[in-house]
């Protein structure tokens, strides 16, 4: 299973389109590219194995493993890049600037819905490049 996200990179956060079998799911948001910052910065375009996680705070979510000198790079809510990522990728529903947008809870439960039980049955990836 193989999704792709294409960015578009803006000074304050990242937006993108994520696709599942050349698809639009949903729309997300990110940090601005720092130059591959921790914590400050998006992740460098590429190829990287995605994989389900669970954490007591953001419940089931997806992991991206493989990224250069980073960890923890989850798919998970949010709706503010600045205020509530640290190098993440949040689903959003609507783009409201850079790096931000809005309903992200429902973006996220339903592209939960439809990679939950795809993800794990074998090798599984999401590649992101630029717009």
């Amino acid at each position: 299973m193989e999704i792709q996200l294409n960015r578009t990179y803006h000074p304050k956060g990242t937006n993108g389109m994520l696709y599942y079998n050349n698809s639009f799911q949903c729309y997300t948001i990110e940090l601005p590219w720092l130059n591959n910052e921790p914590q400050h910065s998006c992740i460098p375009e590429g190829r990287y194995r995605l994989a389900k996680r669970y954490s007591l705070r953001h419940g089931t979510h997806f992991m991206l493993e493989g990224v250069k000198d980073r960890a923890l790079i989850l798919i998970h809510p949010a709706n503010d890049a600045l205020k509530e990522l640290k190098g993440c990728i949040a689903p959003v529903t609507k783009i409201t600037g850079e790096g931000k947008g809005i309903l992200s809870r429902l973006a996220f439960e339903g592209l939960k819905n439809l990679l939950l039980d795809r993800v794990g049955d074998g090798p599984d990836f999401i590649t992101i490049k630029s717009n």
